[in-house]
């Protein structure tokens, strides 16, 4: 029987760097794969009714409970995601709150294993966002998480037209970060692809990890 993998991807970014490495990681494993793009579909955060602690069924009416039969019956999980304003986004923070459906008594995702990817800018909030994610999974869903990848984001100032004239633009915090007041919009590097960002090998290394394990 073919094994089968679902990714899925917080990036709102039509084919993200996100997108991609989720995609790669999946492909990369040989299984047959199902990618699954969160802002295309409607998934709110946990309203906290309870009505799932019976059957471990969420009863909000919305996408979720379809994508969360499809989590059980795959045999392994890509989760990607991005670091805006210094924490995990929000597409994937309501799926995240939404997996507490499964929890309940049975644990359903227990020892099945995961992989997460993690976009961001600032390399501390990238690691900080990372481990919070990682403790969540392991301690209260009780998956099997067998690597975390964190990939270097792009600065979306460098896209948008305003430039370094924009008061808010990310440039300011980037000087900072590279603790380089002459710093540029010019100067950052665009990463358009995850070739680029060295991350290869790591996918490799992890989807041969999830073949052994799944």
């Amino acid at each position: 029987m073919t094994k089968k993998i679902i990714g899925i991807s917080g990036s709102p970014v039509n084919n993200s760097n996100t997108d991609r490495a989720v995609k790669r990681l999946m492909d990369e494993t040989g299984y047959q794969t199902e990618f699954v793009k969160l802002s295309k579909m409607d998934i709110r955060p946990c309203f906290a009714c309870k009505g799932c602690v019976a059957d471990n069924v969420c009863k909000v009416h919305d996408d979720f409970p379809a994508l969360a039969q499809k989590l059980l019956e795959a045999d392994a999980v890509v989760l990607g995601g991005y670091i805006p304003f210094g924490q995990l986004d929000g597409f994937t923070r309501a799926f995240i709150e939404r997996l507490w459906s499964l929890k309940h008594d049975n644990t359903l995702l227990k020892d099945k294993p995961w992989a997460t990817i993690l976009n961001g800018l600032d390399p501390d909030a990238l690691e900080e966002a990372s481990k919070a994610l990682a403790k969540k999974l392991t301690e209260s869903d009780r998956v099997n998480l067998l690597g975390q990848i964190l990939l270097t984001g792009n600065v979306p100032c460098n896209t948008c037209g305003k430039g370094e004239q924009c008061k808010t633009s990310a440039i300011h915090k980037m000087r900072k970060i590279k603790n380089n007041n002459t710093l540029k919009i010019s100067d950052l590097p665009y990463v358009d692809c995850i070739e680029n960002d060295g991350v290869c090998k790591e996918i490799t290394k992890l989807a041969s990890k999830i073949v052994s394990v799944a």
